[in-house]
């Protein structure tokens, strides 16, 4: 009986140094997996949002050696009262508005400050769109209409085998993913668990196998299109996206303060949502936009891009919000309006007819309740009809 107890007691304790010599070993895929995990928790939110480089992978975006492009302040502007209300019950926690291109309202909430580089979500597509209208007119991608194969072979006899860059900018691919942020066993879930322990998108992506209906016949919004779009700018060029937004945009755009990508374990950036910039810095990019692409005296995304991917040409439903190259056009829209958008309340709202531009963030965790949505589009025709 000695003999057996003595020979458990050794079994027991090897196990235990196993177990431990793993959790060591494991110790930063399991944080960054607990990270996922609790990254929307009510209690953490905020400071999550703000602190993306504390939980995932990450690289630089570098912003070049050049001065800070101004944004200059106009007359100090009191906003309709309705906003007050929204801001509180949307949980935002920055607010910038723009008109002229003069910052005429900037505020921060929830103990966040004006420094913090927060994270994009989806408005991060509507900057790989950018980067694609440039590399477009550098003829480094021929044509929108090029299947995504000729770029990216890899996804050869897999879901987006038949798909066009233009089905893919225009989330028109038929590619079966399931987008529900609160199912623990969605595609969007899984795929937060790739970045989570260090694994490929790019392997990912192509394991898709699941098509629904033939591309470009149906709009349905699934952010895996946009990583293909990723995969495409890299296959045409060589190159990372990080440096090759770096050089067309960032520098160019002489933002206030380095912006990161959140990455796979290769470090491939998360092109479908993982800037992160500061508030004022979203706004510049809004303001570009808005200016036909033009910046300082440089023309830094092609004008006829700007229009191209900011009109409604996605098939959407009719009646419905419209979609263009990873921009979103709001039901109803004057010529000329658009937006960026990510989930739990980012945007980049752009009136080009009455010269406003709206970059807010939040952590509204009821994001996707009914009417939350057209609530905001809403307080944001109201801020650019009120100036």
């Amino acid at each position: 009986m000695r003999t057996f107890l003595r020979w458990l007691g050794r079994g027991l304790l090897v196990s235990v140094i196993i177990l431990v010599a793993l959790g060591l070993w494991k110790r930063e895929e399991l944080s960054r997996v607990w990270a996922v995990i609790t990254l929307f928790d009510e209690e953490k939110i905020v400071s999550n949002f703000s602190n993306m480089d504390a939980a995932f992978l990450t690289t630089p975006v570098p912003r070049g050696n050049g001065p800070t492009a101004e944004l200059s302040y106009g007359a100090e502007t009191e906003l309709p009262p309705a906003v007050d209300d929204w801001i509180t019950e949307r949980d935002v926690t920055a607010l910038v508005v723009l008109k002229d291109g003069a910052i005429v309202y900037e505020n921060y909430f929830k103990g966040t400050s004006a420094d913090d580089l927060r994270i994009s979500w989806s408005m991060a597509k509507s900057y790989l769109s950018a980067l694609v209208g440039i590399l477009l007119d550098e003829g480094q991608i021929d044509s929108i209409d090029d299947p995504v194969t000729k770029y990216a072979p890899e996804l050869a006899g897999g879901a987006y085998d038949g798909s066009t860059l233009r089905d893919v900018l225009q989330m028109s691919s038929g590619v079966v993913f399931n987008e529900d942020y609160l199912d623990f066993f969605s595609d969007i879930q899984r795929m937060g668990r790739v970045l989570a322990f260090g694994r490929e998108m790019d392997d990912f992506a192509a394991a898709l196998t699941e098509t629904y209906i033939a591309p470009g016949t149906e709009w349905k919004y699934v952010s895996i299109d946009t990583h293909v779009v990723g995969m495409v700018v890299r296959g045409a060029t060589g190159r990372s996206v990080t440096d090759l937004l770096s050089e067309r945009i960032i520098i160019p755009l002489g933002v206030e303060y380095a912006p990161y990508y959140v990455t796979d374990g290769v470090g491939t950036a998360f092109v479908l949502g993982g800037l992160n910039f500061t508030t004022r810095d979203y706004a510049r990019f809004g303001q570009m936009y808005l200016q036909q692409g033009q910046w300082q005296g440089q023309q830094i995304v092609p004008a006829d891009w700007v229009d191209a991917s900011t009109a409604p040409s996605a098939p959407t439903a009719p009646g419905k919000i419209g979609y263009g190259y990873q921009w979103w056009i709001p039901q109803g829209a004057d010529p000329g309006t658009y937006m960026a958008r990510g989930i739990y309340g980012q945007y980049i709202y752009v009136d080009t007819g009455r010269g406003v531009v709206i970059a807010t963030n939040g952590a509204d965790r009821k994001f996707r309740e009914d009417g939350v949505s057209q609530q905001n589009v809403d307080i944001f025709r109201t801020i650019a009809e009120s100036l």
